[in-house]
């Protein structure tokens, strides 16, 4: 089997080729393919470098990815184990296949992923996971002040999910958060994973120390993490922001509130919303790409003749409220910022 990096290299000979077959909502703009994301949305945050010293090499200025086309190739098939990212690269470019692998993959099944579509995917890996209560992955969330989150169905751990550093290309696992991705009738559409690590040295549990500890998998586009929603039901009244710890720490002080993290800026201002949707409450993120997530899920709110409504965190965001101001200041806070017949359905008297 060729080197991870002799696959990337062989990949970025013809890189205007892998981009058409696997970013095919794209186009070619100069040198440079433009794509939405890795899902393969529509949109231009993503680029890939097409000729000269960097071919191959891309980025995604809205969350920060980047990589080389096997990491594309990876990310596109939503493949969990590097055998099978060879072989899928191996076959595009039509080299001899290599031989079958003995041991067990990563995740148990020796057909191919990429023969799949990205939500039987995302549910392929979603279904590898156990319940939150007891793991890591819980003491991970309770050490940020949230004690409750494995009442929610949409989180779940993985002792062990597949990594891959996306500038040495090696390869590893680490245990990790999982929280599924859905669309409006319920359906996981994508997961996101949070890559921990124990740190007891520091007598606690963080995130892996890796570069990129978060990543994303599947179709995100106008879908979200979702908690409390009801089934089958308007939702009138919702708060939307980016990161999962940011929506589960809201979650804490309004445990009755339908809620949806959308986990970056460019997907919170694509959310598709729910039906009866009244009032939208944006969870506020300081940065210069939150302020774009929220202007342009805003917008399209008002369009939509919905009330778009920005919550603000007295700190950095809402889990350093809840963490180091506590629950009763928080709940102070967003009383004073909730519609009143809200704070009184949703907050505590």
């Amino acid at each position: 089997m060729l080197s991870a990096s002799d696959l990337a290299g062989r990949l970025a000979q013809d890189a205007e080729a892998v981009c058409r077959h696997y970013l095919s909502a794209g186009r070619r703009a100069g040198n440079y393919w433009l794509v939405g994301d890795v899902a393969n949305s529509k949109g231009r945050s993503l680029y890939v470098h097409l000729a000269g010293p960097r071919a191959g090499r891309w980025t995604d200025a809205a969350t920060g990815q980047f990589g080389d086309l096997l990491d594309l190739v990876r990310e596109t098939c939503g493949l969990v184990d590097f055998r099978d990212v060879a072989e899928e690269a191996t076959h595009f470019l039509n080299l001899p296949q290599p031989e079958p692998m003995s041991s067990s993959r990563a995740y148990g099944d020796d057909s191919r992923p990429a023969d799949r579509p990205a939500a039987e995917r995302a549910l392929r890996l979603f279904r590898m996971t156990v319940p939150l209560a007891g793991t890591l992955a819980d003491a991970y969330l309770r050490e940020r002040g949230i004690l409750r989150a494995s009442a929610h169905t949409a989180l779940r751990f993985h002792p062990s999910c597949f990594y891959r550093d996306l500038v040495t290309g090696r390869t590893t696992s680490y245990p990790a958060l999982i929280a599924a991705v859905t669309d409006a009738a319920g359906a996981i559409t994508g997961v996101h994973r949070t890559y921990l690590s124990s740190g007891l040295d520091l007598g606690g549990v963080g995130k892996a120390k890796v570069d990129d500890p978060r990543r994303a998998l599947g179709g995100l586009l106008g879908n979200g993490v979702r908690f409390r929603f009801p089934v089958n039901a308007p939702v009138p009244v919702l708060a939307a922001g980016e990161g999962l710890e940011t929506m589960l720490s809201l979650v804490a002080v309004m445990p009755g509130m339908p809620m949806v993290a959308a986990l970056t800026a460019n997907h919170l201002s694509a959310f598709s919303f729910p039906p009866g949707c009244l009032r939208i409450y944006i969870a506020a993120d300081a940065d210069a790409a939150g302020r774009h997530g929220i202007d342009g899920l805003s917008r399209r709110a008002q369009e939509c003749g919905i009330l778009p409504l920005v919550l603000s965190p007295e700190l950095g965001d809402f889990n350093e409220d809840l963490r180091w101001l506590g629950h009763s200041r928080l709940t102070a806070s967003l009383r004073a910022q909730l519609v009143l017949d809200d704070a009184m359905a949703y907050l505590p008297a």
